[in-house]
This record gives C-alpha cells, sequence and structure tokens, in this order.
C-alpha cells in the first residue's frame, strides 16, 4: 500500500492511511448521492489534524478518472482529503461528474505533500521528487509518480510541467521558477 515517493512530513500510519482512504470513499459517495460536500466528523488522531496539502487521485479501470488536491497547506489532514475526495469526483473539468454507476470501479490514491522548497535541475529525481513550475501567475504541478507512470525521462518530465501549466515547453530554462516535494503515496490497490 505504500510507495517509494514517501519522504518529509510526519510519516502516517497504516491505520491513518486506511481512515484517510474510508473517509475519501465517504466523501465521494455522499458528493454522489448528494451533489455536495461532506463534512467529515472531527478527527482526534494527531497526525490527521496535521495542516498538510494533498491530493486525491480518482482511478478507473486503470486511468485517471479525476485528479484534484491543494498545493497549500490550510486545512486539517482529514478535511483537506475530504474536500480532495468530493472535488476530484464532481468538478475536475477534465471529466464528467462520477456517477452511480461507478463507484464500486473507482479506485482512490491519495498523495498527503511534504513542504515544497526550491529545487536545482540537476537534482531532480525522478520518481521522488514531485515538482511545481511558477512564472508570474501561471504554475503547474506535477505529482511524484507521474513521471514513472508515462516513462518520462527529467526533460520530458520539466517540458510537460511547463506546458501544464501554459508555458512554453522549455520554460524551465528560460526564468520560471521550480519547487519540489515528496509525498506520501498510497490508495486501495496495491
Amino acid at each position: 500500500m505504500s510507495s517509494p515517493h514517501t519522504e518529509s512530513g510526519e510519516r502516517l500510519t497504516e491505520e491513518d492511511r486506511r481512515s484517510l482512504l474510508a473517509l475519501a470513499r465517504r466523501a465521494i459517495e455522499h458528493g454522489v448521492r448528494e451533489k455536495k460536500p461532506w463534512r467529515p466528523p472531527e478527527e482526534t488522531t494527531l497526525s490527521l489534524l496535521q495542516t498538510r496539502a494533498c491530493f486525491v487521485s480518482l482511478h478507473k479501470r486503470g486511468q485517471l478518472r479525476g485528479c484534484i488536491g491543494q498545493v497549500t497547506a490550510r486545512l486539517p489532514l482529514y478535511q483537506a482529503v475530504a474536500e480532495a475526495a468530493y472535488s476530484a469526483s464532481r468538478e475536475d473539468p477534465r471529466f464528467p461528474p462520477v456517477d452511480a454507476e461507478e463507484l464500486a470501479q473507482i479506485d482512490i490514491e491519495i498523495s498527503v505533500l511534504s513542504p515544497f522548497t526550491p529545487i536545482k535541475l540537476e537534482d531532480v529525481q525522478l520518481g521522488r521528487h514531485g515538482l511545481l513550475v511558477t512564472r508570474d501567475r501561471a504554475r503547474g504541478l506535477f505529482l511524484p509518480q507521474v513521471p514513472e507512470l508515462y516513462g518520462w525521462d527529467r526533460r520530458q518530465y520539466l517540458d510537460e510541467l511547463c506546458r501544464k501549466a501554459h508555458l512554453e515547453p522549455e520554460a524551465w530554462k528560460h526564468g520560471a521558477s521550480l519547487q519540489a516535494f515528496t509525498a506520501d503515496v498510497f490508495g486501495e490497490t496495491a
């Protein structure tokens, strides 16, 4: 259930991970039924009360079905996961909202992010570092698992990241700033 993309920040226990996955599942199911966000009951576990940034990715038969998260840590982790899960299932502009017939086919993956730090190009490690590129108001983010998923080398990773930010592919060479992060990545499937 754990992945090699883990580093930095408070490590989550297997129990924490199971709790977050169950919470995400409940938020998605509630969103499908009620068409509005679910407010989870207040959590008491210290690690789930930490203010952390996270992303929730949904997959259907191995294909991306939604992915939403927060770059800035602004909510306790349990609330951030519930919000991201709802949004990934209902508000990702790339996909129609998840419907009731799909629920059993949806697999949930959660990425809990470490703090962001500036990084030099030569220090970027594929499969370890997620990246955020920024120039003026444009920004784009890829989770650490993305370049491995698509088989990208470092240059492809950086070029695709710039494209995602609506920048020219080599903006990383021309004034765009890069920040790296790691993630504790876990999901319903091993």
